[in-house]
Formats: structure tokens, C-alpha cells, sequence
């Protein structure tokens, strides 16, 4: 749920959506409204907790948080061109960046930081947020459609190789390289998202009635599942769980989609003699005498585990997590509610709600006295006096707290074994997150 179409929120027609998202491994939820931002902890079922929010930068519609720390990434419709990074413990903006045109997805892990735009992408070492690669003249990609891998050794970046075909682009993040093309769907792409590890790839198109899951980075088809064959509908949300066993699904209707990804035991083997499981072996059996098309229909599985929504017609994203040691489906919604549900992972079914939230209330935001609304002070020159937002060209920078000195003041940088060995934490009074900047001899800017 990048965006959620503006849906208004019950009792409260001046506060909308602007955009909500989950952080690397789903322990926390960030919100954008039109009035502001909130970021929420994940860590308990019946209490949600907003460890911090702000007033002071309004109409966000992207949000994204590194893992557990205190790194912060949001663009605001306001300068949609504009990526800024704060550090929201220290109420502090840490760098911005501009690009030729709107930013339409950012995505981070612990070695680089993405922006991708409708025509290009920019890929950052999140280290320093020195540019290293601008893959340009990519084919038209309006929603900004993108994934980027977390697993602490590789960064994997996959995005759309047609306008008007499902293939997927797999480029390395870290050695600035296509790795292969994956002829996906037969229409455009609509989500991706990476399993924990990295090892595979989920994809669905425009059509949504197909979610299929990749190796990665052979790119060769594991799995395909069938969300259902009497409506096309709108993917939002593919997430894998924590061990990348599971694979849920959102989209615009009132259903959600748990599949498990798991391969039919070998033949003599200790495999249970349920009427499913002879089907398959029926339907693989005789799969080889029929079509593609045909045969591919007949091995796909249907969803292990679901969840029926109060209602539809509304954007939402979902993630799979563990929360106080048992597995959860998490389901935020365009209306402002987030769904805890509780997932049986040996029989599936239908989820049993464990608890709802309502995301904001009426006092949100308005800066209604007793209530708390602090949001990050810009330290430093501002934007404006270090740099012009350019019409067109590469992007640009500018840092707070810029230094003239060669290398870093103290403190300002987290030692290199720190930041690389997850989880990343940021938390530390004595320390920044990790911008290390400083000029050459030639007055030019370079990154250490």
C-alpha cells in the first residue's frame, strides 16, 4: 500500500492516507497522512505502541525505516522531488537529496539505499549516500514498481523490463550488474517482493490471478499459486515470512492469501495418503500430455491459509511475522485499522483475528492541547542555500552539519563492522547514523 488513493478515514474527512509501510522484518509500521507521519513498534499483539510522529511535514506519501534504527527515508508531495533522511531519535535531518523528477519508490537495506523514478533508478551506498550506479531509460515504470533484497550479503534490485509484458529485471545492487531477465507474466508486472534470504522471488501481474516465486538468482520457476480465475484484481501486497516458508497476498478485494511453499514429497516416500495429494499425482502425472497453458493450470496450488477482510475496494498492504513467538498476518488498511490475525502453520485455514487497532484517532495530528507532536529540526544550511532543485540532470545532495575538515567530527560515523553486523542500531546518543562526508582538494564533494 505505497499509496492508498486518498482514501478518506470514517469520522475524520480532512485526514487521508498518503501512504503506509513495513519495515525490513516487520517489526514496525510507518504511516503517512496528508497532516503528518507516525511510526508504530510491532512487538506486542494487543498493544500498538507509536514510538514517535510529527506534525511539521505534511502530504507524505513515501515512509520507509532501516530495520529497527533510527534512519528515516520520506518524501512529501510538497517537493516530490526531494528525498530526505532524518534521524528521528535525534530530531535531526541527516541529508536530502534531489532528483530530475518524482520520486516514486525509495527502498533501503543495510548497504544501499534505492530511488526509483518513472524512467530511471539511482542507487546509493546507504553508507555515505554517495551515488554509485543511474540506470537510465528504463522501460516506463509509472507506479514505481521495485524490490530490494535484505539479506545482510547481496542487495538484489528487481524491477520491470517491459511496459507491456511481465518481465523482471534481477540487477546486483552491489557489483553494479544485470544478473538476468525473468519472463514472468504474460502481462505487466503489478508486485515483487524478495524472500527474507534472498534465495526467491515472488511476482504477480496487472491480471492477479497468478502469483508465481522464482530462485534467485537462476530465476527459475518454483512455484505458481492461483489466487482465484473469476475476477482480475489488484495485487498491492506480496510478503514472504521470516523463514520464507509462506507467501501472503493483498489486493483490492475482501481476501487474503497465505500460501505455503512447499514441494510434493518424492515418490516412496513417507507422504500422506490424503485425497489432495493423490490429485496431484494425478494431475502431475497426466500434465505432460497437455498444453503448457493446460498443464500449468493443473499445478497450481491454491491458498493454504486465508482471511476475510470487513471490506473491500480499498488498498492494504499485509506481512508475515512473528510476534510474542507465534506466527501472525499483519493487514494495514486504507480505512486507518491495522488486523492482527493468529496463522495456524500446520493446518492453515481460515485466521483467527487476534486483535484490531485503529491506527489514529481524532485528536492525530491537530496539535490538540496534551498531545505530544514533535517531528525532526533541520540543523544546518538549508536546502535552498546549498543547493537548487534541478528541471533535469543527475541528482544532488546536500548534508546538515556539513563539515569543511577533512573526515568526520566524532561520533558522527558508525564504525564499519558496526553497521554491516545486523541488526543495525542507531539508538546510541553518542552516535549518528552513518553519513561520512568531507571534500577533496579540489573543493569538490567525495565519500569516504
Amino acid at each position: 500500500m505505497e499509496e492508498t488513493d486518498g482514501a478518506d478515514v470514517p469520522d475524520e474527512p480532512g485526514l487521508r492516507f498518503g501512504c503506509a509501510s513495513f519495515n525490513q522484518d516487520s517489526t514496525s509500521l510507518t504511516l503517512g497522512t496528508n497532516a503528518g507521519y507516525k511510526l508504530f513498534s510491532l512487538t506486542m499483539v494487543e498493544k500498538l505502541d507509536c514510538i514517535h510522529e510529527s506534525a511539521v511535514t505534511p502530504d507524505v506519501y513515501i515512509m520507509e525505516r532501516l530495520f529497527s534504527s533510527s534512519l528515516l527515508v520520506m518524501v512529501s508531495d510538497s517537493k516530490p522531488q526531494r528525498m530526505n533522511i532524518y534521524h528521528f531519535k535525534k530530531g535531526t535531518e541527516i541529508c536530502n537529496y534531489s532528483y530530475p523528477n518524482k520520486i516514486l519508490a525509495v527502498k533501503l537495506n543495510r548497504q544501499r539505499l534505492v530511488a526509483c523514478l518513472e524512467e530511471s533508478i539511482y542507487i546509493h551506498n546507504i553508507k555515505d549516500m554517495k551515488l554509485l550506479k543511474t540506470l537510465l531509460n528504463i522501460p516506463s515504470n509509472p507506479s514505481g514498481l521495485c524490490a530490494l533484497s535484505v539479506h545482510h550479503s547481496n542487495s538484489y534490485l528487481t524491477y520491470p523490463g517491459s511496459a507491456t509484458i511481465g518481465e523482471i529485471i534481477l540487477y546486483d545492487a552491489n557489483g553494479l550488474d544485470t544478473v538476468t531477465m525473468i519472463p514472468a507474466h504474460d502481462s505487466p508486472l503489478a508486485a515483487l517482493t524478495f524472500s527474507p534470504s534472498a534465495t526467491k522471488l515472488a511476482s504477480a501481474s496487472e491480471r492477479g490471478t497468478v502469483i508465481r516465486v522464482f530462485s534467485i538468482p537462476e530465476g527459475q520457476r518454483l512455484f505458481e499459486f492461483r489466487r482465484g480465475m473469476k475476477r482480475y484484481v489488484n495485487i498491492s501486497s506480496l510478503s514472504f515470512s521470516p523463514d520464507g516458508h509462506f507467501l501472503c497476498a493483498s489486493s483490492n478485494t475482501e481476501t487474503v492469501h497465505i500460501f505455503k511453499l512447499e514441494q510434493l514429497a518424492a515418490s516412496g516416500g513417507q507422504e500422506d495418503a490424503t485425497w489432495t495429494s493423490y490429485v496431484s499425482k494425478i494431475f502431475s502425472a497426466a500434465s505432460s500430455y497437455f498444453p503448457t497453458q493446460v498443464s500449468g493450470m493443473m499445478s497450481q496450488d491454491r491458498a493454504f491459509a486465508t482471511v476475510h477482510l470487513l471490506t473491500s475496494g480499498q488498498r492494504n498492504i499485509c506481512t508475515l511475522a512473528m510476534i510474542q513467538k507465534l506466527p501472525r498476518l499483519l493487514v494495514a488498511t486504507g480505512d486507518g485499522q491495522l488486523f492482527i490475525y493468529n496463522v495456524n502453520p500446520l493446518d492453515g485455514g481460515e485466521c483467527m483475528l487476534a486483535h484490531k487497532h485503529r491506527l489514529f484517532n481524532v485528536d492525530d495530528f491537530m496539535g490538540s492541547e496534551g498531545s505530544e507532536i514533535t517531528g525532526p529540526a533541520h540543523t544546518g544550511p538549508s536546502y535552498a542555500a546549498t543547493a537548487a532543485l534541478p528541471s533535469s540532470g543527475p541528482a544532488t545532495a546536500t548534508l546538515a552539519g556539513y563539515s569543511e575538515d577533512v573526515g568526520a567530527k566524532k561520533g558522527e560515523v558508525i564504525p564499519e563492522h558496526e553497521f554491516a553486523a545486523g541488526p543495525v542500531c542507531l539508538d546510541d546518543e553518542n552516535e549518528f547514523p552513518p553519513i561520512n562526508w568531507c571534500r577533496d582538494g579540489g573543493g569538490k564533494a567525495r565519500c569516504s
